[in-house]
């Protein structure tokens, strides 16, 4: 008897037949989007790293520039300040009286204090705009890719 309904049963029932093309299609498909994606990925992170190091190495010459214009500024107040000392023991030397010295004394520190200000002033100026142009091809950078990571 259960023979008979196994039998009944079996042919009221379907089974679903695999189809071994339309898996093959599915796979191809799966296959090459994968392709796909890889290469759009590939593309995106070859672009990021390029302009990664073009604004390393536009950091590093702006870096260089800056470093050559501070040192340039360096040598020039070590040379006015090698003048001015210079000046400063030629005059005293040339002194006749002890009052003549301490008036001396006092125009040469004075002018010293005055002019290290000034020169403080040069290398703060130049400093500054030192760590704007070097910080300013990062900045950019990272702003570009803040929008294109908000638009994607």
């Amino acid at each position: 008897m259960s023979k008979t309904k196994t039998a009944e049963f079996a042919d009221t029932v379907e089974l679903p037949s695999f189809d071994v093309s339309k898996a093959s299609d599915q796979f191809r498909a799966f296959a090459e989007k994968g392709v796909e994606q890889s290469k759009d990925a590939y593309t995106k992170l070859k672009t990021g790293a390029e302009e990664a190091q073009k604004t390393i190495e536009s950091s590093y010459e702006t870096a260089r520039s800056v470093t050559n214009e501070l040192s340039l500024k360096a040598i020039a107040a070590l040379r006015t300040n090698a003048e001015a000392g210079f000046s400063h023991l030629e005059a005293l030397a040339g002194a006749k009286t002890l009052s003549e010295i301490v008036e001396l004394q006092t125009s040469y520190l004075r002018s010293r204090v005055e002019q290290t200000v000034e020169q403080a002033k040069e290398f703060q100026a130049v400093a500054s705009k030192a760590a704007e142009d070097v910080s300013k091809p990062v900045k950019t950078a990272f702003e570009k890719a803040l929008k294109d990571l908000k638009a994607a």
